[in-house]
C-alpha cells in the first residue's frame, strides 16, 4: 500500500529493469529512543521478507543517505531513484542532500505516499484552520482515495543480490537512549497493524463517534504508531473504515475528519511553516497575547524532571504522563489537557513548548510527527484555533482545567488506572 513503491515498480517494468529497495538507517533522529527504533526495525524485518518474496532485493544501508546512497547508486548502476515524502525539516534536508550528490543523469522523483491527497496538491499555501482546508481535501478525495493496484513479483532479476542483513549490527550502530523501553501492547509491523485496524472496525468503531473523548472508554483506533512508521497506510485504513458508513455514519465521518482532514492539516502546517516547532510559528494574535502574559504569576512552576516523572500536584496530569511513559501512547483528549497545563506551570511559552515537544518525542511511539508538533502548538500557541476570552497566563489561548475534565469523564477512574506505583 505504498504509492512511491508502486510508482518505482511501474518505472522499472516499463524499462524492463530490476527494482531494489534501500533503507538508510541513521544512528540517531531527534529525541527518538530504542522504543522507536525497535518498532521501526522490527517492521523493516517484515518488509525485507516481503521484498525477498517479490524478487526485489532489500538493502539496509548504515548511515545518512547523503553518505551512503549516491555511492550505492553509482556502484549498482541505478537508473533512477524514487523516494517518499515527509514535511519535516530533517527528512527534507536528507532528500536535498541526496539530490545534490546524485550523478546528473540519474532522475530523482518524490512521491507523497503517506498523505491521501499529496501535500502540495491539497493546498499551495499554509492553511489557517481545518475549516479552510476541509473543502479542498474533500473535493480531491474522489481522485486520490482509490484502491491500491497490487505490487507484483518483479520479473526482472538483479545480477547483484542484497547483502544479508545483520539486525544485531543495526541495533549496535544506534546512538540512542536505551532506557525508554519498548511497549508490550503494540506489536510492530504491517500484519500486526492491520490486525489492530480490523479490531478497531469490529469492536471500537461503533463508539468512536460518541466516546472518542473519554479516556476510560476503548473507542480509539490506536493506529497512530503504525501510521507514523509507514507500516499501515492511512489510505488503507480509510478504505476499510468507509465500508461501514451505512452502519456507523457518525463514527466513520469523525474518523475521516481526524485521520484525513486534521492529519493532512498538520502536514500542511509543517510543510509551509518552517517554524512548526517554535512559538515563532504561531499566528500574530497568539504571539502577542502570550507575550502580554509572560510575567503573569504561575500557580506552580515545575522543572522538566518533575514533569517527566509525573510528580506534579495534579493527579490527572500525572496519570496522563505515566500512561505515555509506560505505554508510548497518551489518550488524544488528554494530550490537549497535558500540553495546556505545561504552559500554565512553566516560566514561558517557549519553555512550555520545548518541554512538551521533548516529552512527546521521547515517549510517544508516534512522536517526531507533524501531528505531534501541531498538537503541541494548538494547545500552547493556539495554532488552527481562534482567540478566546482573555485570562491570566493563557491570554486568549483556549483554556482547559481539571473541573472541565471532570464534567467530561470519570477522572478518578483514569487516575486510579495510572496511579504512580508506590
Amino acid at each position: 500500500d505504498n504509492w512511491a513503491f508502486l510508482y518505482a515498480q511501474r518505472l522499472a517494468l516499463k524499462q524492463e529493469l530490476p527494482l531494489r529497495v534501500c533503507f538508510c538507517l541513521v544512528p540517531k533522529f531527534l529525541d527518538a529512543t530504542i522504543r522507536h527504533y525497535s518498532f521501526m526495525l522490527k517492521g523493516l524485518q517484515e518488509v525485507a521478507k516481503e521484498c525477498a518474496e517479490l524478487n526485489i532485493p532489500f538493502h539496509l544501508l548504515l548511515g545518512y543517505a547523503k553518505d551512503v546512497l549516491p555511492t550505492f547508486v553509482v556502484e549498482h548502476g541505478v537508473g533512477g531513484l524514487v523516494t517518499d515524502f515527509c514535511p519535516l525539516r530533517l527528512p527534507r534536508q536528507w532528500v536535498e542532500d541526496v539530490r545534490e550528490r546524485l550523478p546528473e543523469d540519474v532522475p530523482f522523483a518524490q512521491v507523497d505516499a503517506h498523505n491521501i491527497v499529496p501535500c502540495w496538491v491539497a493546498s499551495p499555501k499554509q492553511e489557517y484552520s481545518a475549516r479552510t482546508i476541509r473543502g479542498k481535501i474533500h473535493a480531491q478525495l474522489p481522485e486520490f482515495l482509490t484502491e491500491f493496484p497490487p505490487i507484483i513479483r518483479h520479473p526482472y532479476t538483479s545480477s547483484c543480490l542484497a547483502q544479508p542483513i545483520s539486525w544485531e549490527v543495526c541495533y549496535s550502530s544506534l546512538q540512542v537512549d536505551r532506557t525508554v523501553k519498548e511497549v508490550e501492547w503494540a506489536t510492530p509491523g504491517t500484519a500486526a497493524g492491520l490486525a489492530v485496524l480490523q479490531s478497531f472496525i469490529a469492536e471500537r468503531l461503533k463508539s468512536f463517534g460518541s466516546h472518542r473523548n473519554d479516556p476510560n472508554k476503548a473507542a480509539l483506533s490506536n493506529l497512530s504508531p503504525w501510521f507514523h512508521f509507514g507500516q499501515v497506510s492511512t489510505q488503507r485504513a480509510i478504505l476499510e473504515v468507509q465500508k461501514h458508513r451505512g452502519k456507523y455514519k457518525e463514527s466513520v465521518d469523525a474518523f475521516v475528519e481526524e485521520a484525513v482532514v486534521r492529519r493532512e492539516l498538520a502536514e500542511n502546517f509543517c510543510y509551509y511553516n518552517e517554524n512548526y516547532d517554535s512559538v515563532q510559528g504561531a499566528y500574530d494574535w497568539a504571539q502577542t497575547t502570550l507575550k502580554l502574559h509572560i510575567k503573569d504569576k504561575r500557580p506552580f512552576l515545575y522543572k522538566l524532571e518533575e514533569l517527566e516523572h509525573g510528580t506534579t500536584h495534579d493527579p490527572l496530569w500525572n496519570a496522563a504522563q505515566l500512561q505515555m511513559v509506560q505505554e508510548g501512547k497518551m489518550h488524544g483528549f488528554l494530550r490537549m489537557y497535558w500540553a495546556k497545563k505545561i504552559l500554565e506551570w512553566t516560566r514561558s511559552p517557549e519553555e512550555a513548548l520545548q518541554f512538551a515537544i521533548y516529552l512527546n518525542d521521547r515517549y510517544e511511539l508516534d512522536g517526531r510527527d507533524p501531528n505531534g508538533y501541531v498538537g503541541c502548538l494548538w494547545s500552547i500557541c493556539g495554532i488552527h484555533d481562534q482567540g478566546w476570552p482573555e485570562r491570566a497566563i493563557f491570554g486568549k489561548i483556549r483554556y482547559m482545567n481539571y473541573a472541565g475534565c471532570k464534567r467530561k469523564f470519570d477522572v478518578g477512574q483514569f487516575e486510579r488506572r495510572y496511579a504512580p506505583r508506590t
